[in-house]
């Protein structure tokens, strides 16, 4: 440490360049903050973090505020506790009062902060805001009135998501987050990754509801209800229900899901085997031919949605394969349908994802067949929680059960689809036996594995040394995009998820969640595949008898009708 400074009259080691909210946070003092973000650029714009510094008498944002020699700083005196009380009751003054109604009710950092700092009576009136509510968009609900102007969500979309679809406008009182020209999301550049969610601290951002619809299906007697879940869903629910984190409630989920209603109960992960089926042998494909190198995943519906509008010169390197979602949903109503003697028109298809961009991506036109689509509505993994808690069902005192058949066999390989590179892990496993009849000596594949943003390998298979490379969060993406553009030739396979951490930290997940709770996510699914016995995709048995009695073999004529896709380069249509 350079020097010492005085804090709450005590004397504090400190180092040149740090700023003063992260030393009070070493030494363990909480001071609040609204438009902090960690490993951002600090900005001060919110000025809850104010701090006194008795040396010159100045109120300072300690978030934006390095360490100087001499300070004497004060962190609860008077006149911080009464400014930090001041802006909680200005950004109540014009917030709409409709708390016991909003979704974040709860679970709002503005409303936390109230009742910290005693704001129990209302001091300050102001003209309540009253912007047009924003629900053009297939995925996210944008409700301006509620925004606090933290700039949380620029920051998260611009520096992590790389897109910039959002932004500050005009100046002074009039100042808001908008659009281009404050049109709709559904005609910006937004991805639905659902990461504005993720930061945003009120209400003014949540996802599309698809409630009303799950409810009618359910009540219908006449309509059959299939529900699928994610391979992240079973070890992240559980922290919605004050249970430990990276806990994996698979079984007693299934049992909730029977308690909701549900007639059918299906496990994503087998149908994230099979993408592995049908991924591994266009990789093998094309590196056969040497032809659109290197393969990219299309699993994340929020990075092919950039690609389609920010790399539509890369598109033909995208994999054909539909998301294990849609692959389940065309599977349910084709195969399923045909084995229990079921219409496809009296299917209702739900699934419970870690991501918000799966309710635009069920909504592509390149989705639906025939009028019906593969997959009819989504609840993110937060909707879970609350629809269970709507239907009065304690999830504390179930039983475990376990998903339908078939459809419900699954590896674990399939279950590492919810980490960062996972796809690719579970990939090399079914690619090497396939070109060498032998399994992997040693499954894991290290440097695949934890939450970098990014990481590669190289495998040796048969010859040829396999060079794969795994990104998470799309400016990571961003950066490999350039080097292939510039003609890297090096790398076969590349995966690609938008959210950072992957479907573990997915825009559907928790909110708020620490990140030693995504840590837990993840080791919970890597200790799955080391105690479990299925490991590989092409082993699962429910998948070779799919292929045996309905598909084929991967690549098929209709096994590519079903489960392949294709995309289009889109255009914002404001430019």
């Amino acid at each position: 440490m350079d020097f010492t400074i005085e804090i709450n009259k005590e004397q504090v080691p400190v180092q040149s360049g740090e700023y003063l909210l992260d030393v009070l946070s070493r030494i363990g003092i909480k001071i609040p903050t609204l438009c902090h973000m960690k490993d951002k650029l600090p900005t001060g714009a919110c000025r809850m973090c104010v701090v006194e510094n008795k040396s010159n008498g100045k109120l300072i944002t300690s978030c934006s505020h390095p360490v100087e020699q001499g300070m004497r700083i004060d962190t609860q005196s008077q006149r911080v506790a009464e400014s930090r009380k001041t802006i909680v009751e200005l950004l109540l003054s014009n917030h709409p009062d409709d708390c016991l109604y909003c979704v974040r009710n709860k679970n709002c950092e503005l409303q936390d902060l109230a009742e910290e700092l005693h704001v129990d009576d209302r001091r300050v009136r102001g003209e309540k805001n009253n912007y047009h509510l924003d629900m053009s968009s297939a995925s996210i609900v944008r409700d301006p009135s509620k925004c606090i102007l933290c700039g949380r969500c620029v920051v998260v979309c611009e520096e992590t998501m790389g897109v910039a679809c959002i932004d500050f406008a005009n100046r002074g009182s009039q100042s808001i987050i908008s659009t281009t020209y404050n049109r709709g999301l559904n005609v910006s550049s937004c991805i639905n990754c659902g990461q504005c969610i993720m930061v945003c601290p009120t209400g003014a951002l949540t996802e599309k509801n698809h409630f009303a619809e799950i409810q009618d299906a359910l009540a219908n007697p006449k309509k059959v209800v299939v529900v699928q879940y994610a391979p992240s869903i079973s070890v992240s629910l559980a922290e919605e229900f004050n249970m430990e984190p990276g806990l994996d409630i698979n079984g007693v989920m299934n049992a909730a899901l029977r308690k909701l209603g549900f007639d059918f109960i299906f496990d994503t992960t087998f149908a994230a085997d099979l993408t592995i089926m049908e991924e591994s042998t266009e990789l093998i494909d094309r590196i056969q031919k040497n032809e659109r190198l290197p393969l990219m995943t299309s699993c994340c519906p929020g990075w092919v949605k950039y690609a389609e509008e920010f790399a539509g010169d890369l598109l033909p390197l995208l994999s054909s394969c539909k998301s294990p979602q849609q692959m389940m949903g065309a599977v349910i109503k084709t195969y399923f349908a045909e084995r229990m003697n079921l219409r496809k028109e009296d299917i209702y298809s739900v699934s419970i994802m870690p991501c918000t961009a799966k309710k635009f991506e069920a909504q592509r036109e390149e989705m639906v067949s025939k009028g019906i689509v593969d997959v009819d509505a989504i609840l993110t993994t937060r909707e879970l929680a609350r629809f269970i808690k709507l239907y009065g069902v304690d999830i504390h005192k179930l039983e475990p059960e376990i998903t339908d058949s078939p459809l419900g066999a699954r590896s674990t390989a399939g279950k590492l689809f919810g980490v960062t590179g996972g796809v690719m892990e579970a990939a090399i496993r079914t690619a090497y036996w396939k070109l060498t009849g032998e399994e992997l000596i040693k499954f894991q594949i290290k440097e695949l594995r934890g939450l970098a943003g990014r990481k590669e390998a190289k495998v040796e298979v048969n010859g040829l040394t396999l060079g794969v490379a795994v990104v998470n969060g799309i400016s990571n993406a961003k950066v490999l995009l350039d080097e292939i553009r510039a003609g890297r030739n090096d790398l076969h396979f590349v995966e690609v998820m938008a959210c950072p951490s992957g479907c573990i930290g997915g825009g559907g997940q928790k909110i708020g969640a620490s990140p030693e709770a995504l840590a837990a996510r993840m080791q919970t699914i890597y200790s799955a595949d080391m105690k479990e016995s299925l490991r590989v995709s092409h082993k699962n048995p429910e998948v070779i008898e799919l292929y045996r009695s309905f598909l084929g073999e991967p690549n098929s004529e209709i096994a590519h009708h079903l489960l392949h896709t294709r995309y289009r380069i889109r255009e914002d249509i404001l430019k």
